[in-house]
């Protein structure tokens, strides 16, 4: 069984027992978390939702929270002496899926 959810403005696929990382989620370490945006749950049957399914939930525990990789942002503007280094560093959650009800 497989559902798709939708989480930080992104869609994600799952499974039972998958680790995903997601956009910054407010939650400690092991705490457990609760997503209702369930978009398609797929099985034998496929359930597609309008645009979420109802009473469907996907049950994920906090792994860890972290930051990505630096990307390094260079700006610069021709012939006015003017350049700029600037870094980011995207936050991020990780979640080990523990269950999808459907």
């Amino acid at each position: 069984m497989y559902a798709i959810i939708e989480t930080g403005g992104k869609q994600v696929r799952v499974e039972v027992g998958s680790k995903i990382y997601v956009e910054k989620l407010d939650a400690e370490v092991g705490a457990k978390i609760t997503l209702d945006k369930v978009l398609l749950i797929g099985d034998k049957a496929l359930k597609v939702g309008n645009p979420y399914i109802e009473g469907a939930k996907v049950t994920a525990k906090v792994e860890k929270q972290g930051k990505s990789k630096k990307i390094r942002v260079f700006k610069y503007k021709a012939k006015a002496n003017e350049h700029k280094t600037i870094g980011h560093r995207q936050p991020y959650t990780c979640l080990v899926i523990e269950a999808i009800n459907a």
